[in-house]
Formats: C-alpha cells, sequence, structure tokens
C-alpha cells in the first residue's frame, strides 16, 4: 500500500516539475517581429500617453453634446486605423484629477501626439482638455487591436 502511495506521489510530482518547467520556457525570440515594431532590446518602446481631463467647456445642449461624442469616437477609429492611437477609453470612476479618459499614441513625440489629440472634436470644443506624457511600455503593445476587432460585437 505505502509503494502505491510513493508511486502516485512520486509521478504527481513529476508531473508538476514538468508542467512548470514549460511555463518557465521562454518563447524563441522573433527578431523580425522585434524591428518591425521597434522593440528596443527588452522588447520595449517609447509611447505617449494623452490624459483627457474635463474641459472648461461644459455643453447643456444634448443634441449637440451627442453628436460631438460621436466626432470623439469616430476620431478615435480614425487615429487607430491609421496606427496612431493604439490604446483609448474612458475611466469608469470619477476621480480628483479629473481624468476623463486616455490615449496611447504610438509615437514618442509629445508634439506629434498633441498634433493628434487636437483632432478631437470634443477637445476643439472644449469638452476635453489633455495632459500629455511620455511613457514606456511593451512594443508588442499595438497587436491587441487586431485581435479586439475579433471579440467585440459592437462597437460604442
Amino acid at each position: 500500500m505505502r509503494l502505491k502511495i510513493y508511486l502516485s506521489l512520486s509521478l504527481f510530482a513529476a508531473a508538476l516539475s514538468f508542467a512548470q518547467e514549460k511555463k518557465t520556457e521562454k518563447p524563441k525570440f522573433n527578431q523580425e517581429l522585434a524591428t518591425s515594431l521597434g522593440a528596443d532590446k527588452y522588447g520595449m518602446k517609447a509611447y505617449t500617453i494623452v490624459m483627457l481631463t474635463t474641459g472648461s467647456v461644459k455643453i447643456e445642449d444634448k443634441a449637440k453634446m451627442a453628436e460631438l461624442m460621436k466626432g470623439h469616437m469616430t476620431n478615435i477609429g480614425k487615429l487607430a486605423d491609421e496606427g496612431k492611437i493604439i490604446v483609448a477609453g474612458p475611466f469608469l470612476e470619477k476621480n480628483k484629477e479629473n481624468f476623463r479618459g486616455m490615449f496611447i499614441f504610438n509615437t514618442k513625440s509629445k508634439e506629434e501626439a498633441e498634433q493628434w489629440v487636437k483632432t478631437d472634436p470634443a477637445v476643439q470644443a472644449g469638452v476635453f482638455s489633455y495632459e500629455i506624457f511620455p511613457w514606456y511600455g511593451s512594443a508588442a503593445l499595438p497587436t491587441y487591436l487586431e485581435h479586439h476587432k475579433e471579440i467585440s460585437k459592437e462597437n460604442p
């Protein structure tokens, strides 16, 4: 009986050890992909984050506000299609900084990011203002967008 338990535990330990080895096995480095994404030796690159904040203009006309928000969403889609914006989304809770949403732009240039954010109709109207920050993240970040289209049934 003890031998059966010992053998069972040994097999179980061996299986766990093998499973752990599989998890820690490093994927093969893909130089072509790293180069195409602009990755440094750590697989990272510089981006620019734009934090949208509450602007100085409050629009009471619901139809006008709906039109601006539709333009805001259309502009995000256009910038994404052009490869300029790789992350965009609103914050789900109010915060003391009045951050409303954020963009991660596929550029390390704050000036270029500012040109792109100024194409937003809600920014142009003063509904949103913004702050710009340099950021360092995974060079693979832009690749998630191609899969997002596969998992979303509707666009907002």
